[in-house]
């Protein structure tokens, strides 16, 4: 049981971390490359062991146990900035694979890399950073950061064999090294090793080696990352008890929507067959693409058993691609599977010909756009192609491999894998080595591809998991095409389910909207309004307070003070306090126009044209520094000896004038929003809005009550939804908490009819979202309820959107609730509309045992006054 892993769990839950990661890591990080919530949580975790945990371990060994596709390199880089600033010069970089490393050295130090992680400045305060490649630390820069990349094979040999330039272990004797380990189990033989009485700590392994560099110095770090730690392993377990730092599962990451769907598709096809009907959706997905203006090439992969059978499979491709005609096509479209039809459907309703299609596969596919990766020794232009095959000028289609990629490849734009052999190893009923490994090389091809179609879309995220029917699904899709082989499946799926890529028992359901409701007259004429997502242009923001940041900072001076004490003189408080230290408050304009505008000029974020986009009616940059809407109005509370704060000196003025203005800014990024939800909700036709739907519905054989079980079978939450009119779709299979709330809403079906016409409960399937006014995030309430008001002279029809929360959801979503109750009072409805008003109210989080008694309070008072 990884014990700190679980101390740090509960540290998270209780909010004992930080969320606001520190500048160092923020400002010089790829703007390209957000940091996600579980990269932050990590690297929160991580910067509190380091600097604040009181039972920190040293030497300090930590392991970050993430699925693979999870950005682990970028947690890296950005530990190294933080490290940098806590006084670490020198990096050991070290991987298993020659491969991942020439990935990872593009990554670390070439800027023009489309995955280079770094910004294209780095700074600490106002000194610029290098990266530097060294060969050993003997005379590095001080002041760079200094990374050396390894094999751990490598490693191990310049140590133990040394040669001129190379690697020693002198270079550790006086040095505080970070090691960085990537797929990181590959550095436990010695640890899986059973010695015997006799043997020594000294066994020359990788591992031996590795722990002797790691503990040369009390202060090093080893930093180890992998998303396969054996931890079903007794001495592996108990290794790393106490160094699991995060965890983060390929089954949460999938859950959370960051990786593609894997869809297995069996056909009774030839090699052949199959590798071309994979050629005929990947052509789809890419007009597919195309049609919504995104770039993208897909990429297949084949792969072979042996290098031999790859090598003659790619000939027998070539081939098959230059002969293609039309009539193969034809014949190809009469036995193909559900998706492959979709394609030759989509060919044929944009007028593309089955002899046109045939050409623009063979250019697609010709031999210059198709790579073999099977050499043991492949050239450095092959290796720059794999790696960057989402580059836009690579043009790579297929790839024939074995197994040079399964492990370190980093690809999002892979999209089918066509397993050309039709084997079985698994041994009484459980998947076999070789089917394992298929199945972790189906998790690393499941990244994500990102797009965005729209402001408010996710762009790293799934969007159409409950839009099944959208041609859009097929870019989150990977397809994996395997001869026809039932029980292989089964033992694939087995192995995709234990890895987490696969959810259990997952089936597709159709929903319904009642014909019943199709025939009312709200199905004709009945409307939802919705707001919308606009860019802010801070027009109100006339200076930091409409901005809403903070006016007051503290600044330490360091005081040089020191007391020599020996161990049994009684010690009083004051005197531990010691320093005699005090505090006065100072206001940054008193600082003088010439010295704030030389520390503004120390940092990029404050050139003008920036500070404008964030303050429009500011006029200059000594508007800036004299308006007390601005940095007039900001005061320090400067702690330090009485005598330095009798008068400080310029270089403290300036010290304390940079410091704040660091913090300032980041504070006006964070403080700023880039959107804004507006407070006009516009109609639209509900029969334009509402639609039926294919959805995903993942469920456990048996289970009678829960997520994924309609409402007619569960046992707990029992209603046939078919029946109730005032339910727009046939079933409901939500969760416990929307089950709940239904169930409230029947129970009020009849006091309601006493005062209103019209009544339906519509479940929000990805129908509408609405935007936070404050800063446009996109939210998509689970139910609206619309009702129409009987006895007014006009129909009045209310519209109120409800968001059932479980409990372990409430505190982080506040956002969501504070929304939902500034609609009835902020909303605007500017469309006039004959004998029609409408009233807009978002009702509080409805949970069944915590808010139950307060949403049905507010429900009541706003629908059933003196009821």
């Amino acid at each position: 049981m990884p014990v700190l892993k679980e101390e740090f769990d509960a540290l998270s839950k209780y909010g004992m971390l930080k969320s606001a990661l520190p500048e160092v890591v923020t400002a010089n990080l790829n703007p390209s490359f957000p940091l996600r919530d579980y990269q932050k949580q990590a690297l929160s975790r991580f910067i509190f062991y380091v600097t604040e945990y009181r039972e920190r371990v040293k030497p300090t060994q930590l392991l970050f146990h993430m699925a693979t596709g999870s950005g682990k390199t970028l947690i890296m880089a950005a530990a190294m900035l933080y490290l940098y600033q806590q006084g670490y010069r020198n990096f050991i970089f070290f991987v298993h694979s020659t491969n991942i490393i020439e990935k990872t050295r593009d990554n670390f130090l070439n800027p023009r890399s489309s995955k280079y992680l770094f910004a294209p400045s780095l700074k600490l305060g106002d000194r610029r950073v290098n990266i530097q490649e060294v060969e050993n630390f003997q005379a590095v820069n001080p002041q760079d950061i200094n990374i050396l990349f390894t094999t751990i094979q490598g490693l191990h040999s310049s140590l133990n064999a040394p040669r001129e330039n190379a690697l020693t272990y002198e270079d550790f004797e006086d040095k505080r090294i970070v090691l960085i380990s990537d797929e990181a189990h590959h550095i436990n033989a010695l640890t899986k090793k059973k010695h015997g009485k006799t043997e020594t700590a000294h066994i020359h392994t990788w591992e031996a080696t590795v722990n002797r560099i790691f503990t040369a110095n009390a202060e090093n770090l080893l930093l180890e990352f992998t998303a396969t730690v054996e931890l079903s392993h007794p001495a592996i377990a108990a290794k790393y008890r106490d160094k699991i730092l995060y965890q983060y599962s390929l089954k949460e990451f999938r859950e959370d929507r960051f990786s593609k769907e894997v869809k297995t598709l069996q056909a009774d096809l030839p090699p052949l067959g199959r590798a071309l009907q994979a050629v005929v959706i990947s052509q789809y997905r890419r007009k597919v693409a195309e049609d919504r203006k995104l770039r993208l090439k897909p990429v297949i992969l084949m792969k072979s058993r042996y290098i031999y059978k790859s090598e003659a499979f790619e000939e027998e491709f070539r081939q098959a691609i230059a002969s293609l005609t039309g009539a193969r096509l034809q014949k190809i479209a009469s036995a193909t599977a559900p998706v492959a039809q979709k394609a030759f459907a989509y060919f044929k309703g944009r007028g593309i010909s089955w002899q046109d299609l045939a050409r623009e596969i063979q250019i697609e596919f010709a031999p210059a756009k198709c790579l073999s990766v099977n050499s043991k020794s492949e050239s450095e232009e092959k290796q720059l192609l794999v790696n960057s095959l989402e580059d836009g000028d690579n043009e790579i289609r297929v790839v024939f491999a074995v197994n040079k990629l399964n492990e370190g490849w980093d690809v999002l734009n892979l999209f089918d894998i066509v397993r050309l052999y039709d084997t079985r190893d698994a041994k009484a009923g459980k998947p076999g080595k070789t089917t394992i490994a298929e199945a972790q090389l189906i998790g690393r091809g499941a990244r994500y591809f990102p797009f965005q179609l729209a402001p408010e879309q996710p762009r790293h995220k799934r969007k159409y998991d409950d839009d099944l029917d959208n041609d859009m699904r097929v870019l989150e899709e990977l397809y994996y095409h395997s001869a026809h082989n039932p029980r292989y499946i089964q033992e694939l799926h087995q192995a995709l389910r234990e890895t987490g890529i696969m959810p259990e028992h997952a089936q597709q359901l159709q929903l319904n909207i009642k014909q019943s409701f199709k025939q009312s007259s709200f199905w004709e004429n009945g409307l939802i309004f919705t707001n919308e997502r606009v860019r802010n242009d801070n027009a109100d923001v006339f200076g930091l307070q409409e901005a809403l940041i903070k006016s007051r900072y503290t600044y330490s001076l360091r005081t040089g003070y020191t007391r020599e004490t020996a161990i049994l003189d009684e010690l009083k408080v004051a005197d531990i306090a010691g320093a005699g230290t005090h505090t006065k408050t100072v206001a940054l304009k008193d600082f003088g126009r010439q010295l704030l505008r030389a520390a503004l000029a120390r940092l990029e974020f404050y050139r003008f044209d920036n500070l404008k986009g964030y303050f429009p009616h500011l006029s200059s940059t000594g508007h800036f520094i004299t308006s007390e809407d601005y940095l007039a109005q900001i005061k320090v509370d400067v702690t330090g000896a009485p005598a330095q704060l009798t008068s400080l000196s310029s270089q403290d003025r300036f010290n304390i004038a940079v410091d704040v203005l660091q913090r300032l800014a980041t504070d006006i990024r964070n403080g700023t929003a880039t959107y804004i939800g507006t407070q006009e909700f516009k109609p639209q036709a509900i029969q334009h809005c509402v639609r039926e739907k294919t959805i995903n519905v993942y469920v456990k054989p048996g289970a009678m009550t829960g997520t994924g079980v309609g409402m007619r079978r569960d046992t707990k939450y029992n209603a046939d939804l078919s029946q109730e009119e005032w339910y727009v779709y046939d079933e409901n299979y939500g969760t416990a908490e929307e089950k709940a709330l239904v169930k409230f809403i029947q129970s009020q079906i009849a006091t309601l009819r006493d005062r209103y016409s019209d009544i339906y409960l519509l479940r929000n399937q990805k129908l509408f979202q609405l935007y936070n006014f404050g800063d446009g995030r996109p939210f998509e309430p689970d139910f609206v309820l619309f009702l129409t008001e009987k006895t007014t002279g006009k129909s009045l029809v209310y519209q109120l959107f409800i968001e059932p929360k479980g409990q372990h959801l409430l505190a982080g979503e506040w956002w969501k609730e504070e929304f939902l109750q500034q609609i009835k009072g902020e909303h605007k409805v500017t469309v006039v509309f004959q004998n029609r008003d409408f009233k807009l109210v978002g009702l509080p989080f409805y949970n069944e045992q915590v808010e139950k008694q307060e949403f049905a309070g507010e429900f009541q008072r706003v629908l059933l006054p003196g009821a």
